[in-house]
C-alpha cells in the first residue's frame, strides 16, 4: 500500500481533523502540526491542533496565529466525538500524550500516525513514514511533493524547514543526507530565511536558561571508563533560576562534546520521578538501552521516564547498564 496516496484518500473522503504531538512538543513535532494543519485549511477541512503541552516560549514564533490549543479535559470534553480523524505527529506512542492517551486510544473514527520512530504502537489504522526519514517535517515534505495535495507556500516552508533543521541538529546527525540538504534548499526557494530561523529557534532564550545550563555543565562527571558523561539538573535548579522543562531541551548535547565520551546522559528530576535522555556517537544504540528502562527514541537519541523514583536511586544502576553499550 501507498501510504501517502492512503493519507490523500483519507483526507479528501473526510471533513474533521484532530492534531496532537507528544508531551514538552519540539520544532518537529510543531511544525509537523502547523503544515499539516495548513494543507488541511487549504483543502477546506475543519481542523483543530490540541496538544497536552503549552509550546514552548522559543518557538511561539512558528504558531504566528496561535492556533494551537492546550488540551483542558473540561473545555475539551466532547473534542473527540467532533472530529473524523485524529492524526498524531511525531509520536507513534499514545502514552506520550500524556492525559491524551485514553481518549485517543478510544477514538472510534480514523486513527493516524505520521512519525519516524521505531516500534509503533498498534492502535493506528494507518502509520505514515518510518525510520528511514531525518524528521516528521521531511515525511509530509515527501507527501506534499508525491501527491501534489498542495502548493508549498512561505508558511508550510518555514514549519517544515525548522522541523528538518532541528531534529538534523542543524543538519548534523547520522541520517542528514544528500536528500535532506536538497530538500532543505527546495523549501529555502519559497522563502524560508535560514539566518533568521536559527536565529528564532537558538538565540532567544531568557537569562534564566542560560544561568540553568551554566549549573548543569557544573554537575557534568565521568564514569571510570571515561566514556560516560553524564548531568544532573533537580526542581531546585529550575526554580532557582525560573525555567522549566522545555529549557532543558538539548542540554545532554554537551555531554558528547568530550572527546573521549561516546555515550551522554542527562538525569532530569520530575515532579513524581525522572527524566532521563541518551546521547551516543556511531554505532551504540541507546534506544535499546532506553527500552530497559521502559523508554525509547532513535538509535543515537532516546529516552525516558520513570516515576516514584529519584536520581540518587536510579544513577548508578543506569550508568552501570549504559557501560554494557559501550563498543570495546
Amino acid at each position: 500500500m501507498n501510504t501517502f496516496s492512503e493519507l490523500k484518500r483519507i483526507i479528501e473522503e473526510n471533513k474533521s481533523f484532530l492534531l496532537t504531538t507528544h508531551v514538552n512538543p519540539d520544532a518537529d513535532a510543531l511544525g509537523s502540526e502547523l503544515a499539516f494543519y495548513s494543507i488541511l485549511k487549504k483543502l477546506g477541512k475543519l481542523v483543530r491542533i490540541v496538544n497536552h503541552s503549552s509550546t514552548p516560549y522559543n518557538l511561539e514564533f512558528m504558531d504566528e496565529t496561535r492556533v494551537i490549543e492546550k488540551f483542558d479535559p473540561i473545555i475539551h470534553n466532547n473534542l473527540f466525538e467532533e472530529v473524523d480523524v485524529c492524526v498524531v505527529l511525531d509520536l507513534n506512542n499514545a502514552s506520550r500524550t500524556v492525559t491524551m492517551e485514553k481518549s485517543i486510544t478510544a477514538f472510534k473514527g480514523i486513527k493516524i500516525c505520521i512519525d519516524h520512530h521505531l516500534d509503533p504502537e498498534e492502535i493506528f489504522n494507518l502509520i505514515v513514514g518510518g525510520t528511514d526519514y531525518s524528521a516528521t517535517g521531511e515525511i509530509l515534505f515527501k507527501f506534499i511533493k508525491e501527491t501534489n495535495i498542495v502548493e508549498i507556500d512561505s508558511f508550510i516552508a518555514k514549519q517544515l524547514y525548522v522541523a528538518i533543521m532541528t531534529d538534523t541538529g542543524s543538519f548534523r546527525f547520522e541520517r542528514t543526507t544528500a536528500e535532506v540538504h536538497h530538500i532543505a534548499a527546495k523549501l529555502i526557494t519559497r522563502g524560508v530565511n535560514p539566518t533568521l530561523v536559527y536565529d528564532q529557534v537558538y538565540n532567544q532564550f531568557n537569562f534564566g536558561r542560560v544561568r540553568l545550563l551554566g549549573e548543569a555543565l557544573s554537575t557534568i562527571q565521568l564514569d571510570e571508563t571515561k566514556q560516560i558523561a553524564f548531568m544532573v539538573v533537580t526542581k531546585e535548579m529550575l526554580e532557582r533560576n525560573n525555567t522549566s522543562e522545555a529549557d532543558v531541551d538539548g542540554f545532554v548535547n554537551y555531554c558528547l562534546t568530550i572527546s573521549s565520551v561516546e555515550i551522554g546522559i542527562l538525569f532530569y528530576e520530575l515532579k513524581d520521578g525522572i527524566k532521563i535522555s541518551f546521547r551516543s556517537k556511531g554505532e551504540i544504540a541507546v534506544n535499546k538501552l532506553a527500552a530497559e528502562f521502559s523508554g525509547g527514541g532513535h538509535s543515537n537519541a532516546s529516552g525516558t521516564r520513570l516515576f516514584n523514583t529519584t536520581i540518587d536511586e536510579v544513577k548508578n544502576k543506569v550508568i552501570a547498564k549504559t557501560q554494557h553499550y559501550l563498543i570495546k
